[in-house]
């Protein structure tokens, strides 16, 4: 039998997809943004860290709560063990403040399903946005990536950008150790980066959008200098091989 014009089938990705929003005192952002995920989402993990405005309450996710601020990694791995815990083949992270667009899964999600690793958002690449950044945190972000662009060398435009996916396989690597304590803070981020990346995994970039509040103060809890290093530090400590 000639099947050469018979209609092709339709490919059907099989992967359960977990979305894990850390959230700490960013009111009913988390609430807004677990009504907004896409049909490809599987479970929703919104870990609140030590809020005190109950602005989790009633979101439709599962939220699991620190008893106190223990950090954006320490949240991050919670989400991470959970969804590892659900059985959940691919994890999305993404800011639970609401500045980056569930909508979008679905493009990070592609490159997963097209063979990728690790799929990095970045709003400087050709299609992504980026929606009143602060000037001085948009230098700050562009002298970051030439480094650890340079660094790691991997031509990645925007390194600072937390909406990202990657299979959950990845952490059964021994040379990658999530719980080790002084990645809590924002540590965790740059040291998985570095990690997937110089690990030889399969790694791209994809346009998103970031839109930051109308309100000129108080658009980040990254706090000047102290948290600065918390995010430079993993970099340099991993490059000089002081830290695995």
């Amino acid at each position: 039998m000639d099947n050469r014009h018979a209609p092709r089938q339709p490919v059907v990705v099989t992967r359960r997809v977990a979305v894990i929003l850390p959230v700490y005192n960013e009111g009913a952002s988390a609430c807004e943004l677990a009504g907004r995920m896409p049909l490809e989402v599987t479970r929703t993990f919104v870990v609140d860290d030590g809020s005190t405005d109950g602005g989790c309450d009633g979101a439709s996710a599962t939220v699991i709560r620190h008893t106190s601020n223990r950090g954006i990694g320490a949240a991050i791995r919670t989400g991470l063990d959970a969804a590892r815990e659900a059985n959940c083949d691919v994890a999305i992270v993404m800011a639970g403040n609401g500045k980056d667009r569930p909508e979008e899964i679905p493009n990070l999600l592609a490159k997963i399903d097209a063979g990728f690793d690790y799929v990095q958002g970045s709003r400087f690449m050709n299609g992504g946005h980026s929606v009143r950044l602060p000037f001085m945190r948009g230098m700050l972000i562009k002298a970051f990536t030439l480094v650890f662009r340079l660094l790691v060398r991997f031509p990645g435009t925007d390194v600072t950008n937390g909406f990202r996916a990657y299979r959950l396989a990845l952490l059964d690597d021994p040379r990658i150790r999530i719980h080790q304590a002084w990645l809590d803070r924002y540590e965790l981020e740059y040291y998985l980066h570095w990690k997937f990346i110089t690990l030889g995994y399969k790694v791209c970039e994809v346009p998103v959008s970031k839109t930051y509040p109308t309100r000129p103060t108080n658009y980040s809890k990254i706090r000047p200098i102290r948290d600065w290093w918390h995010m430079v530090r993993p970099v340099l400590l991993l490059a000089l091989h002081l830290r695995t």
